[in-house]
């Protein structure tokens, strides 16, 4: 590896470190466990789980390093030069399930690549984000979060924040359904405009800024009563979280395809889910009123 995926990796296995700390406070009650794990081809990870929690039904945040002589296909297809060249893939991603529905559900990712090939320039960039899915959203909790988001992006140019949040809410939008997967928040990848430096201080504020933007939500919603209504509202949403990561996500595809731990790369998948035909909420009813968050809107 270069002395830059080096600098990535020392910071992702912090930021992974940090991120379970505060999972595990914000819970108080259930304990990450870890499963460290080696890729044949070349690299490997830690996986960490929270279960059963007083908060959080299912937490897993991943930290993995991967390396290898054949580019997966999903990493090739916006630089076909590249297909057949070598690569180094860093990163931490996480995706939270909480068990209260007034708690939304939210992802996280900031990740680092390399690749290189016989005649052609290497190349590097960062990419990630943080995108937030409410059941029962409320508006102060949106403006919060892409206050947040807003912030991180301040120092970088004015164009950063609203760029990235529209490529959020175009990347995690699921077609099939005419919708959006959540409120969105950030996304890019293929960045490395103006240096590593640069681009690895921006990735760095990312990383650092998500617990900013979720744990007062958390803190503000966990008490919230519900009931079986609720519930079951929950685990039908939870079924676009299934549908967006296995159809759409190029994280999944990527860690499939490089031949990655499959328990690692699902592990985003929530632990309850419920599929109905042909659901179609009560009118006017707190169901239906999320589809109003479903499609891009300027919070900020």
């Amino acid at each position: 590896m270069s002395q830059q995926a080096d600098q990535a990796e020392t910071f992702l296995r912090e930021l992974q470190d940090r991120i379970c700390g505060a999972i595990e406070q914000l819970d108080g009650q259930a304990r990450f466990e870890e499963d460290a794990w080696t890729r044949p081809a070349g690299g490997g990870g830690r996986t960490r789980v929270l279960r059963d929690g007083a908060v959080f039904e299912q937490a897993g945040v991943n930290f993995s390093r991967v390396y290898g002589h054949q580019l997966p296909p999903s990493a090739t297809a916006h630089r076909p030069d590249l297909a057949g060249g070598s690569f180094v893939a860093t990163g931490v991603s996480l995706v939270l399930h909480p068990r209260n529905p007034h708690i939304p559900t939210t992802h996280a990712n900031v990740r680092y690549f390399e690749a290189s090939k016989e005649g052609v320039d290497p190349v590097w960039w960062f990419g990630g984000g943080f995108d937030l899915t409410p059941f029962y959203p409320h508006d102060e909790d949106v403006v919060h979060w892409h206050t947040v988001a807003r912030k991180v992006c301040e120092p970088y140019g004015a164009d950063v924040y609203p760029r990235y949040k529209k490529w959020c809410d175009e990347y995690f939008y699921l077609k099939h359904r005419s919708e959006t997967r959540g409120v969105g928040g950030l996304f890019y990848d293929d960045l490395n405009e103006g240096g590593f430096e640069r681009c690895f201080a921006f990735t760095r504020d990312v990383g650092q800024g998500f617990l900013d933007a979720y744990v007062p939500i958390v803190e503000r919603r966990k008490d919230a009563p519900y009931g079986e209504r609720e519930r079951e509202f929950q685990l039908y949403r939870r079924g676009r979280y299934v549908e967006f990561n296995l159809v759409y996500d190029r994280g999944t595809l990527f860690g499939l395809q490089s031949g990655g731990r499959t328990e690692s790369i699902l592990m985003s998948l929530p632990p309850r889910v419920r599929f109905e035909y042909a659901y179609q909420p009560e009118p006017d009813s707190a169901e239906a009123r999320l589809a109003d968050y479903l499609k891009p809107r300027d919070w900020v």
